[in-house]
């Protein structure tokens, strides 16, 4: 098994802060997601994106993953953790995001025990013992809590034979409820573990994780997306064209609106089992890189007729 360069994969630096590998996540997030790269690959490279930021995004998964790092680049291509050692970073909260089937078996390797493990819920009855109940984190786009659709499902099962315990992979396909959120525990029954005897299988417990989107912020159910402005469209007004989930819709720009400014779509956010969030569009005015001769001249012009001071109020400090 080959070591993953996570940091290598989001193009940023060992040193790199949080924040910074945000963005350098959204960016990349952007350029191959699926609904917006139709390139072949390209939802390969995603999920490459999206695993490196789902390590390095945890401060404690960060720093662990920076132990071996160290580790990992003496390893080579035969890099297999170093004896003993295991993940804790899921302690506590559950932070494992994507299930094994969308990452790939570096990740579960280091961070995947979890997805793996089965809760103890065995109790005795007449003549058996209950199956086990199973515990997977189950990955969902936003653009998937639109409808009620099917998702499969991989995981393994541990299978008794002879006094031995082996894993055998499983697969399913579970319907995931229309508007189903982060956090939310999905239960299907008998898809456990088997009983012993006489005993009933145990069930099958989906976690819900929200992947992080590239262009919208996830508040309850309602949607956000920075709106980037030109100082002349914040000035004057303007229609510009902002995507939403289910396609792109037009929004009017009143006439000197404010970086920060947030505007309510009605019913463009996620649904719910009361109806549909709403999208909000938070301005932000971006000044052009480079400016020109004839650009300056204007700005200049504009500084010396208009009558306004945006620190007029410090005068009363």
């Amino acid at each position: 098994m080959k070591f993953k360069d996570y940091y290598q994969i989001l193009g940023v630096n060992p040193d790199t802060e949080s924040k910074d590998i945000k963005m350098a996540y959204r960016r990349l997030a952007r350029k191959y997601h699926p609904d917006m790269n139709p390139d072949k690959g390209a939802e390969e490279k995603f999920k490459e994106v999206a695993e490196a930021y789902e390590v390095l995004k945890d401060p404690a998964r960060r720093a662990e993953y920076d132990e071996l790092r160290q580790y990992g680049g003496r390893a080579g291509a035969g890099f297999e953790p170093p004896p003993g050692w295991q993940s804790t970073s899921g302690a506590g909260a559950r932070t494992d995001s994507f299930s094994e089937q969308e990452f790939s078996d570096f990740f579960n390797s280091l961070f995947g025990q979890r997805g793996h493990e089965f809760r103890s819920s065995q109790t005795e009855g007449d003549f058996g013992f209950r199956g086990r109940d199973l515990e997977l984190e189950m990955p969902i786009f936003l653009e998937d809590t639109l409808t009620d659709e099917s998702k499969q499902v991989t995981y393994h099962i541990p299978v008794y034979e002879n006094g031995q315990v082996r894993q055998v992979k499983k697969s399913l396909n579970v319907k995931i409820p229309k508007g189903v959120m982060d956090g939310e525990r999905i239960r299907v029954k008998g898809q456990g573990a088997a009983g012993q005897g006489s005993g009933a299988n145990g069930d099958l417990y989906l976690h819900i994780r929200l992947v992080p989107h590239p262009l919208f912020d996830v508040q309850g159910h309602n949607l956000l997306i920075t709106v980037p402005l030109t100082p002349w469209e914040a000035a004057l007004g303007a229609k510009v064209t902002i995507p939403t989930l289910k396609g792109k819709i037009n929004l009017t720009i009143a006439p000197n609106a404010q970086s920060g400014q947030k505007l309510r779509i009605k019913g463009k956010g996620l649904p719910s089992k009361t109806g549909t969030g709403d999208l909000y569009a938070i301005l932000k005015v971006v000044m052009p890189p480079t400016v020109n001769d004839d650009a300056k001249k204007l700005w200049t012009k504009l500084s010396e007729t208009a009558d306004f001071d945006p620190r007029a109020e410090w005068s009363n400090a």
